[in-house]
């Protein structure tokens, strides 16, 4: 008897599968590369996520299509979002405005339309904990390499974006993607700076780590996790960051709240180990770190941030609810505020950092509660994870412009989402295995926020 041919299903094409060629578009191709024949300087990155806005709200209007339905505060937070930026938008245009700052308005306008258009593509359309890891997965892999690529610039001075030459594309600036700090230097591998390239590889190393522990546990190779992990760990130091430092410390913070006692000590082993390699590696890398906050109130670029603050009192003055216009306070114009919490005041007003405050704050709270409804330890460490990234961008945002770089403003996004994702999942899961989840805001200590109902910490075999 003849065995029957089994062909491998192939999986229709989802939210998923978007979500990822948008990740890869965003850390792969240069932050400066735009399309030569649209308008605005439009990035393949932004391109596909506008296309994932307008096919979100086209997969809204039918049943057939798997959108996900129904409540998500991730979405919610979103919504607010969105009317906020409107609502700035037309308070700001109503009257006379420059062309050049209108340019700026119409453009600021379309990104984050095209960017929260992705994080509800991937709140709504990313369906299940498999096709979530899915799109994850491909973040990690592709910031592993544009890792390898600052750890190039880094170590021997070559530039590989400038062999990048995609069709259809050209440069906006011939700005070098190299500097120097201390006698080092500074690499932004493919993004826009290297504070923005630090602050990226700490918003995801903590999801490599994860799929490092989550694969060991399960007994799957994690060696390439590993790996992804320590390149991604290369990166944040070939920054010479002082943002990234200070955000993976806000990562550390909240991992070690929820971690258990042996994943606790395995991670400040590595880390030891990490840093012994890293001081082998770059004699002198270390101590520039050290430099930069034991130097901390005589740094001129400390001094540069804080000096503005009058300016910027004056400006929010003129429009406190709703701003004078996102993205129409620009150098060399207008004095360049290093901090996003001050730029989006002035620039959206109360309302709009309001909206944008609130809208991390409910991403890191749908992580936890994700965690707080899921038995699945490994659904249980990805809701930590995402809550633990999402505290990068709140720190990050007070010491630069973070939402004026394109690629950590549409990883934010894609994270935010990503959170919301999870939280429906593991609604959903909830919902088919009831168990007791009504205790989430009745917790007897902090601790026990990250750790779940009642306090009951993970069983993790390491």
């Amino acid at each position: 008897m003849s065995a029957k041919l089994t062909l491998p299903v192939r999986r229709r094409a989802d939210g998923a599968t978007l979500a990822s060629l948008f990740a890869v578009a965003l850390l792969i191709v240069p932050a400066r590369m735009v399309f030569r024949a649209l308008p605005l300087s439009i990035t393949p990155a932004s391109l596909i996520a506008l296309a994932a806005a307008l096919l979100w709200l086209c997969a809204h209007l039918t049943l057939t299509l798997g959108m996900a339905k129904g409540r998500n505060p991730v979405r919610t937070a979103l919504f607010v979002y969105l009317t906020a930026i409107v609502a700035t938008y037309g308070y700001a245009t109503y009257g006379y405005m420059p062309s050049d700052e209108l340019n700026l308005a119409d453009h600021a306008l379309i990104l984050l339309v095209a960017n929260a258009g992705l994080a509800l593509m991937m709140c709504d359309g990313v369906r299940g904990a498999a096709r979530l890891d899915f799109v994850l997965q491909a973040v990690v892999v592709a910031a592993s390499v544009i890792a390898v690529i600052g750890a190039f610039q880094f170590l021997f001075d070559l530039d590989l974006t400038q062999y990048m030459q995609i069709p259809g594309l050209r440069y906006t600036s011939e700005d070098g993607f190299i500097t120097e700090r201390s006698d080092f230097r500074r690499v932004a591998a493919t993004t826009g700076h290297p504070i923005e390239f630090g602050v990226v590889c700490a918003m995801l190393l903590p999801i490599a780590v994860h799929y490092g522990f989550q694969a060991g546990e399960r007994a799957e190779p994690a060696l390439r996790w590993w790996v992804c992990s320590g390149l991604i760990g290369m990166g944040l130091m070939f920054s010479v960051s002082r943002s990234a430092v200070l955000g993976l410390a806000g990562v550390g913070v909240v991992l070690f709240l929820g971690w258990p006692a042996r994943r606790r000590l395995h991670a400040m082993g590595v880390v030891l180990v990490f840093l012994i390699l890293m001081r082998i590696m770059v004699p002198g890398l270390l101590g520039t770190f050290y430099g930069l906050f034991a130097n901390f109130g005589n740094d001129d670029s400390i001094r540069y941030r804080t000096h503005d603050y009058e300016v910027a009192a004056h400006e929010i003055a003129k429009h406190l609810w709703l701003g004078r216009g996102a993205g129409t306070w620009y150098a060399p114009k207008h004095q360049v505020f290093d901090n996003q919490y001050i730029l989006s005041t002035v620039e959206t007003g109360l309302i709009g950092i309001g909206a944008i405050v609130g809208m991390f704050a409910c991403a890191i709270y749908a992580g936890l509660r994700a965690r707080h409804l899921s038995s699945d330890p490994g659904t249980r460490d990805l809701g930590l994870t995402l809550a633990a990234c999402m505290v990068v961008p709140l720190i990050g945002a007070a010491t630069f412009d973070l939402l004026s770089f394109a690629t950590v403003t549409g990883l934010a996004f894609l994270l935010i989402g990503a959170a919301g994702s999870l939280l429906r999942s593991a609604t959903e899961t909830a919902a088919l295995h009831p168990r007791d989840t009504g205790t989430f805001w009745r917790v007897r200590t902090p601790k026990d926020l990250f750790r779940g109902s009642g306090g009951r910490s993970d069983q993790v075999v390491s």
